[in-house]
């Protein structure tokens, strides 16, 4: 763990992904300068087993759906030293994970999850068996996670290490809080450490003969009928909760169509050719919301700053959701996404005069640009009129670089 190899590709990837300073303040641009002046006393205490972590920071963010999630900052020393352990850990518990876990693991991701649940139902395997985890972060009992950490490490002094990051506590407004249960979410160490816990469970599984996927705490299960999809939910919540001593939201877990069922942002519909993927339509509201923002007619930006940011929220979303077959879905939105930025050029022209001129430079005949500049119709009607699609076409946002989901789309499924 504390090879000079190790801890130099440690200290690489906690510089790449940067993130908040802990509770000491030091920042990730800091650490190697840190290092250099007191790398010496920290190794000793490592090698002694003397070295104590930090609590970690408590932060609140919103959850896609409602609510808060908290995560925890630890500091950047810590952050490296669990990216040091979690390295050494990972060859040696990955190649025994299931074959449908893909969650956090080298050489998987969550496009090979969909891909799966996609090949099960066309198999037949018409109901889905959605299992939620209460609070699984916050839930795993230490002792039950560290009895399988010490299947395939017998180093005590690792073990001592990796339950010390465990019992760290949270500091919340100056005040440290123990921490008796959970792993949280935000450390370099919890996603090895949660594939681990529930290692068992998908074993439970592919035992049982089950067709299932497992991305993080997010699995599904798929069943051929609904009364087996039923049984499936009370006998996999008998194994969670009394083998791994997690607990299953009851309210949450549900059995549902194939046709129903979305996994990490996608769903499934039945074509003659086979069964397809969309975009769940949580996540095509999400990225509404997202586009109300970035189009406000109240940030006054120039539109090329707002066509940048557009762009790099466009390419990296479309870039997650390149896998769903639905190009008239894309289409529709890029109309609504040139109806809302041709409300906030009709805003930027602002005054009667300047409206009818642009029009007019834009080939629109000077009798209907004088109407319609002084036109009391609200923004959303007239950014959906036939005379500002025919001022502003779909070349006219080509010319300022503007990219659309669906040719966004096209492009990446040719690649």
């Amino acid at each position: 763990m504390l090879s000079s190899a190790n801890l130099a590709a440690a200290l690489e990837r906690v510089e790449t992904n940067r993130g908040a300073p802990g509770v000491d303040g030091v920042t990730t641009a800091d650490l190697r300068g840190w290092l250099r002046e007191h790398w010496e006393g920290v190794r000793e205490e490592l090698d002694a087993g003397r070295y104590r972590p930090s609590p970690v920071r408590r932060v609140m963010i919103p959850k896609p759906g409602g609510g808060e999630r908290m995560l925890g900052v630890p500091t950047v020393l810590d952050r490296l030293i669990q990216q040091a352990i979690a390295q050494v850990l990972t060859p040696i518990f990955d190649p025994e994970f299931s074959g449908s876990s893909f969650g956090f693991r080298p050489g998987r991701s969550a496009h090979q999850a969909v891909r799966v649940a996609r090949r099960a139902i066309e198999d037949g395997h018409r109901w889905v068996v959605d299992i939620d985890l209460d609070r699984f972060f916050d839930r795993v009992q230490h002792d039950v996670l560290m009895a399988r950490v010490a299947r395939r490490v017998d180093d005590r002094r690792v073990l001592r290490l990796i339950r010390s990051f465990l019992e760290a506590g949270i500091m919340a407004d100056g005040v440290k809080m123990p921490s008796a249960q959970g792993t949280p979410q935000g450390s370099p160490l919890s996603p090895v450490l949660s594939n681990i816990m529930l290692d068992d469970l998908d074993r439970e599984l592919w035992r049982r003969g089950h067709r299932f996927v497992r991305y993080a705490d997010d699995i599904r299960v798929f069943t051929r009928s609904r009364r087996a999809a039923h049984r499936v939910l009370d006998s996999i919540t008998v194994v969670v909760e009394q083998r791994l001593k997690l607990k299953v939201n009851r309210e949450k877990s549900k059995v549902v169509p194939a046709s129903v069922a979305t996994l990490l942002g996608f769903g499934f519909y039945f074509t003659r050719a086979g069964v397809r993927i969309r975009v769940d339509p949580k996540a095509l509201r999400r990225w509404k919301v997202r586009i109300r923002e970035l189009t406000s007619r109240r940030w006054s930006v120039a539109m090329e700053y707002r066509i940048g940011r557009l762009n790099r929220f466009i390419v990296g979303w479309m870039g997650y959701f390149r896998l769903a077959d639905t190009p008239r879905v894309f289409q529709g939105l890029d109309e609504w996404l040139r109806r809302r930025m041709r409300q906030v050029r009709w805003k930027e022209w602002k005054r009667a005069r300047t409206r009818r001129r642009m029009l007019r430079s834009l080939g629109i005949s000077d009798r209907v640009a004088r109407d319609w500049a002084i036109s009391s119709k609200g923004y959303w009607r007239i950014g959906g009129s036939v005379v500002l699609q025919q001022a502003l076409p779909n070349s006219y946002w080509e010319g300022f670089g503007l990219r659309m989901l669906k040719p966004t789309w096209q492009r990446l499924r040719s690649v």
